[in-house]
């Protein structure tokens, strides 16, 4: 089932074609498409050490191909700073064969994808997120700012968003307590500061063997934004002790927890109604990230006492 109104088909026999012509060098390799929760990409593994990336929404091929462009730049910026390893971009294919974009290879990298509830409970995970976050923070921007608008910069930039995902949830959250919590996150103010942030630290984006974490994927929004932005982490995959003691290592003060949840907040109530269907994977991360932060006690009674409204 599509996940997108303007989702493109591709097929291990294109990607193959594609891969094999315009790449000979892999044109003996097995490809297979590899099935993740992802909603950007379909994954095909090029052989045991590649893996081609192929868009699944439509855009203009030129403004496609810009994009990888700037994404293969932010990964390899990303490599520098990263405390685990993370994919190295190899090469940007051109369309063919039915697929009319751009499409791009990169390393592949070993490691099983996190889940939302797999190391919730782990001293060891959230030490290594503490980790990545504080590593990714300390890279330099460069007198670079936050472009744009949406995670990463002014909270009420959600607004409208925020609303159609009320309304598609009716009945499938309690979205009359949603409301009220999303009206306490609006209002909390920017921290002033800004940082390079991965961007998109989901269960999916995140590679784990035992309790540690061995791998970060999808490094191509690498860039300055909110310091609060990576914080989704925390709400994603851990428990209420194991966020504890994310909070406590990156000493993070009220407004900036706050603001991690109000992000994961944003993040999680486009995912459990638009996904319910197509990737109910997705869906259910959406799901238990809410839980996390309707539960915890800092956030089940919302009142004026906000950092925002200190």
């Amino acid at each position: 089932m599509a996940m997108h109104d303007d989702e493109l088909h591709i097929d291990e026999q294109v990607a193959r074609r594609l891969i094999s012509d315009q790449f000979p060098e892999w044109r003996l390799e097995p490809v297979r498409r590899i099935v993740t929760d992802g909603t950007v990409n379909a994954i095909f593994r090029i052989g045991a050490d590649f893996t081609a990336r192929f868009p699944l929404r439509c855009a203009e091929p030129a403004d496609m191909s810009s994009e990888l462009n700037r994404e293969a730049s932010a990964m390899r910026e990303l490599a520098t700073c990263c405390p685990v390893p993370t994919p190295v971009p190899m090469v940007v294919g051109n369309p063919g064969y039915g697929f009319p974009l751009p499409w791009s290879v990169q390393t592949w990298l070993h490691g099983a994808v996190a889940t939302p509830k797999g190391l919730a409970h782990s001293n060891m995970f959230a030490h290594d997120l503490t980790g990545l976050v504080h590593s990714l923070r300390a890279a330099a921007t460069k007198g670079r700012h936050f472009a744009g608008s949406g995670r990463g910069g002014d909270l009420k930039d959600s607004d409208e968003w925020m609303e159609l995902c009320f309304r598609e949830s009716a009945g499938l959250l309690p979205v009359d307590r949603l409301r009220i919590l999303w009206m306490e996150f609006r209002s909390l103010p920017p921290s002033g500061r800004e940082v390079m942030t991965h961007g998109d630290l989901t269960p999916s984006n995140l590679l784990v063997e035992g309790d540690r974490l061995v791998g970060v994927l999808d490094g191509g929004g690498f860039a300055p934004a909110d310091p609060s932005l990576d914080l989704v982490a925390a709400w994603h995959l851990l428990d209420d002790k194991r966020r504890a003691l994310v909070r406590s290592e990156l000493t993070c003060d009220d407004l900036e927890w706050w603001r991690g949840a109000a992000w994961a907040f944003q993040q999680a109530m486009g995912l459990v109604w638009y996904y319910r269907e197509s990737n109910p994977g997705m869906s259910t991360l959406g799901q238990t990230t809410l839980a996390r932060i309707v539960n915890d006690p800092e956030f089940s009674a919302p009142t004026s006492g906000s950092p925002g409204a200190r």
